[in-house]
């Protein structure tokens, strides 16, 4: 297999720990305690993955102020999210607990959709570099997957709805695989880099905004500061010994 099978194939692996990590919400019984300590966990990976994968990557720009002004925009992205998730409720009429929630699961699916376009532009350079980052992404995307769920679950969200949105998270991650592959492959790295340095804007956004304000709205855990550096220090070994 190669080609772009391939990348969807790779692509396909993130989406599986991220919908794994939803089914196990749904299974086990999530006290908010538990979902306190899951956002924690959550945050301190997404917190990990711009600060150790994205930032650093987008810095590598001959013009690094560029990468700089989009991470900025990227704050500016999120409040546009933030807006549409408002629209949508006002037409669905749905209340306004499920903000949170419904901005975490768009936080998610921008980690995986930035996933996506680093397997879909590494896997044109080298399929084993590809396979690589495909690999190290399943478990730090298992938890955020939970908590995504999980905190959807807490805010009365119908189960159905729940199950179909995290079958949804193949879609970000196959559409940024699919861009990585056919179209920033042959852009100028600044094109590419300031993507992915937005892409971190908005995720620092959604940890900031949503996740813990989400996780510290119900019961709390004294472990949560714990729960966050082991995220961000999961991730850190998946990254360190993988080699992103």
């Amino acid at each position: 297999m190669q080609g772009f099978a391939l990348v969807l194939v790779l692509a396909a692996l993130p989406a599986a720990g991220n919908f794994l990590g939803g089914l196990a919400s749904e299974v086990f019984k999530i006290s908010e305690r538990a979902l306190s300590l899951a956002l924690h966990l959550a945050a301190g990976i997404v917190l990990a993955v711009v600060g150790l994968e994205l930032m650093p990557e987008a810095f590598n720009a001959q013009q690094p102020w560029a990468p700089v002004l989009s991470f900025a925009v990227g704050g500016v992205l999120f409040m546009g999210i933030e807006r549409l998730i408002g629209i949508v409720q006002n037409k669905l009429k749905m209340g306004e607990h499920t903000t949170g929630p419904l901005a975490i699961f768009s936080g998610v699916s921008l980690d995986l959709f930035s996933d996506g376009v680093m397997i879909g532009t590494a896997t044109v350079l080298n399929p084993s570099l590809g396979l690589l980052l495909a690999l190290g992404q399943v478990p730090a995307d298992f938890p955020e997957g939970f908590a995504a769920v999980a905190s959807m679950r807490q805010a009365g969200i119908r189960r159905r709805v729940r199950i179909l949105m995290a079958l949804s998270f193949v879609i970000p991650i196959f559409l940024g695989a699919t861009i990585g592959y056919f179209a920033l492959r042959d852009a100028p790295d600044i094109i590419t880099l300031s993507v992915l340095a937005m892409t971190g804007g908005v995720l620092t956004s959604v940890v900031v905004e949503e996740m813990m304000t989400e996780a510290h709205e119900s019961e709390t855990s004294r472990f949560g500061p714990l729960f966050l550096t082991v995220g961000f220090a999961l991730f850190a070994l998946i990254s360190v010994y993988l080699g992103f």
